[in-house]
C-alpha cells in the first residue's frame, strides 16, 4: 500500500561566500603578509591546488558527470557512508518498507544541501529507480563522501561563491536529464532555477526545503503569487524543530567550539544572539558547563522563555566589551556587525549557529587595515591596527557543519522527514497541492519519531478505547493538533 499523509518578484539575497582560492597547512602563522586581498580565501588542504573545476575526473562506471575534490577518495568515501547507516537505522527500514512499491519510480531529484557521509545516506536510500544530482558545500572532512552510485554530485570543500553557483548550475542545466522535483536547504537552488531556468519549473511537482531562511522566502514567493509549484516545509515540522535545531545543537556547538579554539567554558561569558530551538540548545550546552549565558531576543514570547530558563536577556551593545564569545543563532542577517567587532575584547571567539554566512558581517573585515592571520583549519584572527585579535571561526558560515560534525542519528530524523515529503508530493494525485507552502501533516511527523524509538527500546503506551473517546483521538494518532 502506497505511502500517504495527510510588487516585483523578489529577489533571492545572494550569500557572499569565499572569493579566490588558497591552500595554506593547518600550522602556517601568516600574520606579516595575510591582509585583505591574501586572506579572503582558504581551503584546507596544502596538497591540492588545482581546482577541481580543472580536473578531468572518471569513475569507476567511466562517467564524468561530477565535480569532486578527489575522486580517488570513493572508497573512503563510501565506507564513511557505511558507518553513518548504522545509526540511521529509520532511513534503512523506510528503504526496506518502499522496496517493493518504489515510490520514487521515475523521480528525477535536483538537490542543493551540505553533503556529508550522514546526508549521502538519502539518496542512497532514496535510489528506488530515482535519478540525483546534487551541488553544494561539503562543510565536514568527510572527503569521500560525496560518492554515490548514479548520483551526480557537484560539491567540494573550499568552494568560492563562483563554484557554489556554478555547481548548482551544473546540477540544474544536464543535456538530455530535467528534475522533477526539487531537494532545497536554504533557498539558493530555488532561486538560481528561478532566475535562470524558469522553464524547468513546468515539469516540477513540489519543492521540499528544509531551512528557516528557504522557507521564509518560499512564503515571500507564495505572498506576491509567485511560486508556481506546491512546496513542503520541512524547518517548521516538530521532529526538525525540536531535534535537528534543538539536540542536535546542544552537542554540536561545544564540539565546534573545542575542535577550533580549546576553550574552557567555566566561568566565560557568552552572549547567544537569538533564543529559538537553536539557541535554546546552544544555551542549555553551555550553561551545562558553567558558562554565564546571555541572550539577545527580538520576540518578546522567546525573551520570556529565556527570562524564566535562568538567562538574563540583554541588548548585544550592552555587553559586547565584556564577553568572551559571541554565537549568533538567529536566521537573520548583520547581527554582529563591524561596530560590535571594533567594540570586542581581545581573543574573543565569534561564530555563527544560525544560517548560512549572513549573521556576522564579514564583508566588514576585508578592509586594509585589518590584518588576517589564519592559525589552524576554520580559525583566522583578525588583527586590528591596536593589536587586538578576535576569533573567527569558519569565516562567519554555519560552526557545527563546518567545524566539526553534527550527529548522525538527528540528521537520520531530518532525512527521514525529507524523504517523507518527496515520496507525499511527488505522488500526490493533481490537486492535492496548490502552488503554496505546505507543512507537514503531523501524522508524518509521529510516524518519523516512531521509526526511531527502537533504536532506544522505546515502548509506547496505547490509549484504551474509552481514553481515546475520552480525549477525542484516534488511537493510532495524530496526538497534536496541526498548530502545535
Amino acid at each position: 500500500q502506497q505511502i500517504q499523509f495527510a510588487d516585483d518578484m523578489q529577489e533571492f539575497t545572494k550569500f557572499p561566500t569565499k572569493t579566490g582560492r588558497r591552500s595554506l597547512s593547518r600550522s602556517i602563522s601568516q600574520s606579516s603578509t595575510d591582509s585583505y586581498s591574501s586572506a579572503a580565501s582558504y581551503t584546507d588542504s596544502s596538497d591540492d591546488e588545482v581546482s577541481p573545476r580543472e580536473k578531468q575526473q572518471t569513475n569507476s562506471k567511466g562517467s564524468s558527470n561530477f565535480c569532486v575534490k578527489n575522486i580517488k577518495q570513493a572508497e573512503f568515501g563510501r565506507r564513511e557512508i557505511e558507518i553513518a547507516e548504522q545509526d540511521m537505522s529509520a532511513l534503512i527500514s523506510l528503504r526496506k518498507r518502499a522496496q517493493g512499491e518504489k515510490p520514487l519510480a521515475g523521480a528525477k531529484i535536483v538537490g542543493c544541501t551540505h553533503i556529508t557521509a550522514q546526508t549521502a545516506v538519502s539518496p542512497a536510500c532514496l535510489g528506488w529507480d530515482t535519478s540525483f544530482s546534487l551541488g553544494k558545500k561539503v562543510p565536514s572532512d568527510s572527503k569521500g563522501a560525496p560518492v554515490l552510485p548514479g548520483v551526480a554530485v557537484f560539491a567540494w570543500k573550499g568552494e568560492s561563491e563562483d563554484d557554489f553557483w556554478w555547481c548548482i548550475d551544473r546540477c540544474v542545466n544536464v543535456d538530455g536529464w530535467q528534475a522533477n522535483m526539487i531537494l532545497d536547504d536554504g533557498g539558493d537552488l530555488t532561486h538560481w532555477v528561478y532566475k535562470k531556468y524558469p522553464s524547468v519549473f513546468k515539469k516540477i511537482r513540489g519543492i521540499v526545503e528544509e531551512s528557516v531562511t528557504g522557507v521564509h522566502r518560499l512564503y515571500q514567493l507564495s505572498k506576491a503569487g509567485k511560486l508556481c509549484v506546491p512546496a513542503m516545509n520541512v524547518n517548521d515540522s516538530v521532529t526538525k524543530q525540536k531535534f535537528d535545531n534543538l539536540y542536535c545543537c546542544r552537542e554540536s556547538i561545544l564540539d565546534g567550539l573545542k575542535r577550533t579554539t580549546d576553550v574552557m567554558f567555566g566561568g566565560k561569558q557568552v552572549v547567544v544572539c537569538g533564543y529559538g530551538e537553536v539557541g535554546k540548545g546552544c544555551c542549555a550546552a553551555l550553561k551545562a558547563l558553567g558558562a554565564i549565558v546571555y541572550v539577545t531576543e527580538i520576540d518578546p514570547i522567546c525573551a520570556l522563555q529565556a527570562c524564566m530558563d535562568g538567562f538574563r536577556v540583554v541588548k548585544l551593545s550592552e555587553v559586547i566589551r565584556q564577553v568572551d564569545v559571541v554565537i549568533t543563532c538567529t536566521g537573520n542577517k548583520n547581527v554582529v556587525t563591524r561596530e560590535h567587532l571594533d567594540r570586542m575584547k581581545n581573543s574573543c571567539i565569534v561564530c555563527n549557529m544560525g544560517h548560512s554566512n549572513t549573521e556576522i558581517d564579514v564583508t566588514s573585515l576585508r578592509m586594509p587595515e585589518l590584518t588576517w592571520e589564519r592559525v589552524r583549519s576554520q580559525v583566522d584572527h583578525v588583527i586590528w591596527p591596536d593589536g587586538k585579535r578576535v576569533v573567527l571561526l569558519a569565516e562567519g558560515r554555519l560552526l557545527n557543519l563546518s567545524c566539526s560534525t553534527v550527529p548522525t542519528f538527528v540528521l537520520s530524523i531530518t532525512a527521514t522527514t525529507q524523504a517523507l515529503a518527496l515520496i507525499e508530493l511527488y505522488n500526490a494525485p493533481e490537486g492535492r497541492y496548490k502552488q503554496d507552502v505546505y507543512l507537514l501533516p503531523k501524522k508524518m511527523d509521529e510516524y518519523v519519531a516512531s521509526l526511531h524509538l527502537p533504536s532506544f527500546d522505546a515502548h509506547l503506551t496505547e490509549l484504551t478505547d474509552d481514553q481515546a473517546k475520552y480525549l477525542g483521538l484516534n488511537k493510532n494518532g495524530p496526538f497534536k493538533p496541526n498548530y502545535y
